[in-house]
């Protein structure tokens, strides 16, 4: 009875563990630590934009994939869509800036 109890714990233990790797790891065969550093820098980028004098009042969303980041949406002025750009690859870690914002 012991031992059906700690096999059941052992393998449930098994299962939780599988299912957070494969979780972590799934998404397009990213590592768990480039996921974790993609992370890191994005959260790092909209820091440095909602920062930023000139793209603050923005609403910029920011996609990291493999140190590669995408800025999406809408803003105001032609300035902001540069600026913002400027302000990502300023970012330790950035490796490209794809920006798709467009002036509206």
């Amino acid at each position: 009875m012991v031992y059906a109890r700690s096999s059941m714990r052992f393998l449930i233990g098994m299962v939780v563990l599988l299912a957070l790797v494969a979780c972590a790891s799934g998404e397009s065969s990213r590592s768990t630590g480039t996921y974790v550093d993609d992370k890191v820098i994005g959260t790092k980028v909209k820091a440095q934009l909602a920062a930023d004098e000139v793209t603050k009042a923005y609403q910029i969303n920011v996609e990291t994939y493999q140190g590669v980041v995408q800025l999406n949406g809408f803003v105001d002025k032609k300035a902001a869509v540069s600026r913002a750009t400027e302000v990502a690859q300023s970012v330790e870690g950035v490796q490209k800036v794809v920006n798709n914002l467009q002036v509206r």
